[in-house]
């Protein structure tokens, strides 16, 4: 079994929001960890699992810097290979100072959030190439404005908790996409921001477009707006030379980042779960050892985005039972070690918001949730196994958010609630259930009303049109893109971003 001697986090600046939160049902970081698949002992045989693969066969690392930061460490180097072979003790080290808790803010306060133990936030993810255009009901490619549209309908949506951006702007140039996807995911959203950079130079100029609406770059280190997501790995054991630099520079610049490894069972990882299980386990800790060889006590959170294979196609799937398993293992994993995880759901291989695409989300994403992990991407928007978005589908899987973060909550147990005054008052006949203080009293909080979701009569149903859910979603999604405008930044910060770097979505 592990032992973690000492664990080093944050202190977390928190502002006042201007905009007080409202009363719901259900709220962001709310405590997870009731579904547990694994036993302990299954745990720890995975992560003694993990430590030897280490050590057996090592991560290919060409030569490098990184290379170099191993070697010096005390890693063993087979250059004939390219392998570095991570000692067990390197990684033990790094789970000591690892911190615990991470903390990501919104650009309004009342969105920041603290990654760590069973807390629960869900979101968006993807790098989606195709939307279903909501007029035609056709897929196009994705542009930088529906980057921009999409998080109008985070920033509206209370069940969904962060904007990880969610496709790919592909009508502008490759040398401008990374800070200009940022940009329009930020000013259209006050919750936090994730998004990937594919240089270090333009990590930086991202860093520094965020310091610019912090106020500066300490600023922004103390409230990160921006985090950012990093595919170090190319499954199995390998890292991407590439990647690894602009990963490098993140941690030098003391920001948050998710390490995300994505093997493929039966592809790119073992057939077997629990195998695919310890490669993940294995690469993800090899990935937190290297940042905190780097800059110790960086904060870094654990990317386990384990996938799943049709054996009979090799075909990618991701509204999967067996997808869904593994992200709940790989929550337990994180919570083994006492450290924040990352992970996904939500991702549905239909390709239209019908009964399949409803049943897969709601399948991968309870459990994910159900089992405690953090910082759950992909949960919102996805359709065609990531390929595509749909508009309507973030209203569809807000109202499955919004429903699985009731789970989430459980049932609160106290003298009140057991109701014994309330069952002895209708038994002696003073009433009914439903006209008791009690009922007036928690149905605002005890209860979760769908707002896209139908439960009107048949006869109610039919006279409001018999629309089903995908036509009242697009209705909805199609009303806040109309009316929903995010918290505005400065008008003199915008106009200096705009001036120091080139911006094309248009002005608001």
């Amino acid at each position: 079994m592990v032992t973690v001697t000492r664990k080093k986090t944050r202190k977390h600046r928190r502002k006042q929001s201007k905009t007080a939160a409202k009363p719901s049902v259900v709220q962001p970081g709310l405590l997870g960890g009731q579904y547990k698949p694994l036993k302990l002992l299954d745990i720890q045989r995975i992560s003694e699992a993990s430590f030897e693969l280490l050590e057996r066969a090592g991560i290919e690392v060409h030569p490098s810097e990184c290379r170099d930061i191993f070697q010096r460490a005390g890693a063993r180097i087979d250059a004939s290979r390219n392998r570095v072979f991570i000692p067990r003790g390197m990684v033990e080290d790094a789970l000591a100072v690892a911190q615990n808790e991470i903390f990501l803010a919104g650009r309004d306060p009342k969105h920041d959030m603290i990654l760590g133990g069973n807390r629960v936030y869900m979101g968006t993810g993807g790098a989606a190439v195709k939307v279903l255009d909501p007029s035609t009901r056709r897929a196009r490619d994705t542009t930088l404005a529906d980057v921009g549209q999409i998080g109008q309908l985070v920033d509206a949506l209370d069940n969904i908790h962060f904007y990880l951006r969610a496709c790919v702007a592909r009508d502008i140039p490759s040398e401008h996409l990374d800070l200009n996807t940022y940009y329009a995911a930020m000013i259209n959203t006050t919750k936090h921001v994730t998004g990937n950079c594919f240089s270090v130079q333009s990590l930086r100029d991202v860093i520094e477009m965020g310091a610019m609406v912090a106020g500066s770059e300490e600023a922004l280190r103390e409230r990160p707006i921006f985090s950012f997501v990093t595919c170090w790995t190319v499954s199995p054991l390998r890292y991407a030379p590439e990647t690894v630099e602009v990963l490098t520079e993140i941690v030098r610049q003391e920001m948050p980042v998710f390490l995300s490894s994505a093997p493929q069972s039966g592809a790119t990882s073992p057939a077997a779960l629990a195998g695919t299980l310890v490669q993940i386990n294995a690469e993800e800790l090899s990935g937190l050892t290297y940042c905190h060889l780097v800059k110790p006590g960086t904060p870094v959170v654990l990317g386990y985005v384990p996938s799943v294979s049709d054996l009979r196609t090799g075909n990618f799937v991701g509204g999967a039972p067996e997808f869904a398993l593994m992200h709940a293992a790989v929550a337990q994993l994180g919570h083994y070690y006492n450290l924040p995880v990352y992970n996904s759901s939500g991702l549905a291989d239909s390709k239209i918001p019908d009964i399949q695409a409803g049943y897969e989300k709601g399948m991968t994403s309870v459990t994910a949730a159900l089992a405690g992990a953090n910082y759950i991407h992909h949960s919102a928007g996805l359709l065609e196994s990531m390929l595509t978005v749909a508009y309507e589908q973030y209203v569809i899987d807000d109202d499955i958010n919004g429903a699985i973060m009731r789970m989430v909550r459980g049932i609160e147990v106290t003298d009140e609630t057991l109701s014994l005054d309330v069952i002895e008052q209708v038994c002696f006949g003073e009433g009914h259930f439903l006209g008791t203080q009690q009922s007036l009293d928690l149905m605002q909080s005890e209860y979760y009303y769908p707002h896209t979701g139908d439960r009107q009569s048949r006869g109610d149903w039919e006279a409001d049109g018999s629309l089903d859910m995908w036509e009242r979603a697009r209705i909805k999604a199609r009303q806040i893109l109309q009316s929903h405008r995010a918290i505005p930044i400065e008008p003199e910060v915008d106009a200096a971003i705009r001036a120091r770097f080139t911006i094309l979505l248009d002005e608001m």
